[in-house]
């Protein structure tokens, strides 16, 4: 072996070696247990840190809400188009990624979502130097993203909605799951349903919106959704409706991450004075 080619190899080893350090290991997910204020129930969520993280550095946070008959993995695993999306949009802003199980299967932002919602973000912002923090989701998750920021304009900076309702008052499907996480039937509560649907609640949208639906969606119909889409440009709200005729319940890659960037892009600056 010529000292001529050892110290070639050699060299590019080196460089391999140093190329890997300077890369650093890819994020990883934190599966983080808590007990919950509104039942004192062990409850969790998934945290991703980006990459090269720093703890004295403001960063803003996404939060992802899986569908129905999911939980907190199926945003942090999940090769479909909306969880990729909402994945590396959260890794190109260098965003605090968090996929709450929000009550899992039967979630639909109920009370006891609700409530371990704005207590992960309050414990957040106690770990973290946390700016704006915006939340999305898909179908269920979709419909609870736009459910929690009508409830809490002052918690969220955008929100972004793939294939949800807006109005759980004329919702027909997956009634058992929604009366279990509401505490009761919409007959016996009516006013429970109106109070998450997000339809009644257009002032509340102080923030950007993005939508995506799909006219041939019978899973959860796109028509609350675009009425409301529809009521928030004539308040001249800041809100992106992307509705594809042929499609059903889905969102393709490159709407979810233009509703994301849209909302993140619309919204307004972190003020680290409030």
């Amino acid at each position: 072996m010529s000292r001529t080619w050892f110290r070639s190899a050699t060299t590019f080893l080196a460089c391999l070696a140093i190329a890997a350090v300077s890369l650093g290991d890819p994020p990883q997910p934190e599966d983080i247990a808590f007990q919950a204020d509104c039942d004192q129930t062990e409850q969790r969520f998934v945290q991703i840190l980006p990459a090269d993280f720093q703890s004295d550095q403001t960063l803003d946070v996404l939060i992802a809400l899986h569908g129905h008959g999911s939980d907190r993995w199926q945003f942090v695993r999940d090769a479909r188009d909306e969880c990729r999306a909402a994945r590396d949009v959260a890794a190109k802003y260098r965003m605090i990624y968090i996929s709450p199980d929000y009550r899992a299967k039967t979630s639909w932002m109920g009370p006891k979502a609700e409530a371990d919602l704005v207590q992960i973000i309050r414990d957040l912002k106690k770990r973290h130097r946390v700016g704006r923090v915006f939340v999305t989701g898909g179908s269920m998750g979709g419909t609870a993203a736009l459910t929690f920021a009508a409830l809490h304009p002052d918690l969220i900076a955008g929100v972004a909605s793939m294939n949800g309702t807006a109005n759980l008052l004329e919702y027909a499907n997956f009634q058992d799951a929604i009366s279990a996480s509401f505490g009761g039937a919409k007959a016996a509560i009516p006013d429970e349903y109106k109070k998450r649907s997000a339809e009644y609640w257009p002032e509340k949208f102080t923030m950007p919106v993005g939508i995506t639906t799909g006219g041939q969606d019978t899973l959860v119909p796109p028509h609350s959704v675009e009425r409301l889409a529809g009521v928030l440009k004539q308040l001249n709200r800041q809100v992106l409706l992307i509705r594809r005729d042929s499609t059903g319940h889905q969102t393709n890659y490159e709407d979810g991450v233009a509703i994301l960037e849209f909302v993140i892009q619309q919204a307004k600056p972190f003020d680290a004075a409030k």
